[in-house]
C-alpha cells in the first residue's frame, strides 16, 4: 500500500520547525509580516503578537498537515495562562515532535 502522502519516518525538530515555521508565515502574512524571524525561542505572543483567532488558523494548518496526531487546542487547554503567554515556537515543535513520535508507534 501506498499511503498519498507518507509522514516523514522519523519527524525531527528541524524538519517539523520548518513546516510550524511556514505555517506561521502563512498566518502573518495576512498581516504583511511574513518577513519576520522565526526560530525555536520566538514567542508567539510578544514576539509574532499573534491574537488566539490566529492560533485557530494555526491549529487548522497543523491538522491539515499531521492529522489528528497534532491537536493543538487540546496542548493549550493544558496550560495556565502565563504559559499561552509565554509560549514559544519551540515548545510547539516539541509537542509536534512527541505527537507524531507517540502515534506512530501504533
Amino acid at each position: 500500500m501506498n499511503p498519498t502522502q507518507p509522514a516523514p519516518a522519523q519527524p525531527t525538530a528541524d524538519t517539523v520547525l520548518a513546516d510550524v515555521t511556514g505555517m506561521l508565515r502563512t498566518v502573518l502574512a495576512e498581516y504583511g509580516d511574513d518577513d519576520v524571524l522565526i526560530g525555536m525561542s520566538t514567542t508567539f505572543n510578544r514576539d509574532l503578537e499573534l491574537e488566539s483567532i490566529d492560533l485557530v488558523t494555526l491549529a487548522g494548518l497543523l491538522e491539515e498537515r499531521y492529522g489528528q496526531r497534532v491537536n493543538l487546542a487540546e496542548f493549550l487547554a493544558g496550560m495556565e495562562f502565563d504559559e499561552i503567554i509565554e509560549l514559544t515556537v519551540g515548545r510547539l515543535v516539541e509537542h509536534v515532535v512527541w505527537s507524531l513520535k507517540t502515534t506512530q508507534a501504533g
